[in-house]
């Protein structure tokens, strides 16, 4: 009988194939609570007396960030708020909204629901009854950022936090070198860089860890989360590629590992040479910082308005 790799307890919940280790649920646990932690830390992630913006979907990962960062909330290392945005999907986003919700006030974390409707003033849903010629992740993206900067300033949040995670930071690298747009590839990281004043940094503190074992971890914890897959999502270019890797992972177990060590190892020098230097505008509609006169959410909106 297989046995636990850490304490030889004959219960085995996950096979860490990329590592060969076996464990058990209780030891699964506290060693993925302990490896998000070291990240955090190893990376300067965050440091005492930081206030922590996390994005919090509903989702597995949004909602395994906010309750392993509400460790070191409750040994007053770092404050804690959350944001939900609903971008307004009819019969998905709702039980997603509801179960962030939950989340945060089982850990009594105070949280904010910002709608696009509110904030925008059209639903994804209203927003993609009109568009012919962008996909929704397009509008969600955008939409998602220039909310979120938002609401960290109005919070006074020193760091937003996301629930991306392994899978998610090598579909991207993977994606953005297909596609040839080299300049995002510049902006992939653990943290953003920006040096613009009106940008919260933002991390990542589950880049390292795969979505198969947010999943195992929330289970194992029988943390609430919203497990639906966005309809908008599913022919996009990133769910092609996120199948891909799932794909060749299969045979090849450490692939996304390599994937990740590589292009960091090989970022400073894209960076070096591709990154776009310039002087950052203000929006003159928002007041967020913009490339241009104009950002591209207010870019969006003004389209809309000339309809």
């Amino acid at each position: 009988m297989d046995t636990c790799d850490k304490c030889g307890k004959p219960q085995i919940i996950i096979n860490r194939k990329q590592s060969g280790q076996m464990l058990c649920q209780d030891c699964f646990i506290k060693f993925i609570q302990e490896k998000v932690l070291k990240d955090i830390r190893r990376q300067k992630l965050i440091k005492k007396g930081d206030k922590v913006l996390v994005a919090l979907s509903g989702g597995k990962d949004s909602v395994m960030v906010l309750h392993i960062l509400n460790s070191l909330r409750n040994r007053r290392i770092i404050d804690l708020v959350a944001v939900t945005i609903d971008e307004g999907i009819s019969g998905y986003r709702e039980d997603g909204v509801r179960i962030a919700a939950q989340n945060a006030e089982a850990l009594g974390i105070k949280h904010r629901i910002i709608s696009f409707k509110e904030c925008v003033g059209r639903t994804l849903d209203e927003i993609m009854v009109d568009s012919d010629d962008r996909n929704a992740c397009t509008y969600c993206g955008v939409f998602r950022r220039w909310i979120l900067n938002q609401v960290a300033r109005e919070e006074g949040a020193t760091k937003i936090a996301t629930g991306h995670n392994l899978d998610d930071e090598t579909q991207s690298i993977l994606m953005n070198y297909l596609e040839g747009n080299i300049h995002n590839l510049t902006r992939i990281g653990v943290q953003s860089e920006s040096m613009y004043e009106g940008f919260t940094v933002k991390i990542k503190p589950l880049r390292e860890i795969p979505e198969k074992e947010i999943a195992t971890y929330v289970l194992a914890t029988d943390l609430p989360v919203h497990l639906a897959g966005c309809p908008y999502a599913g022919d996009s270019f990133r769910a092609k590629i996120g199948t891909f890797l799932k794909e060749i992972s299969k045979e090849h177990p450490t692939i996304m590992y390599s994937t990740l060590r590589g292009f960091d190892k090989i970022k400073p020098v894209i960076k070096e040479k591709f990154s776009q230097k310039g002087s950052m505008d203000i929006c003159q509609e928002c007041g967020e910082p913009s490339a241009g006169k104009i950002c591209k959410a207010c870019s969006f909106r003004l389209s809309w308005n000339h309809e």
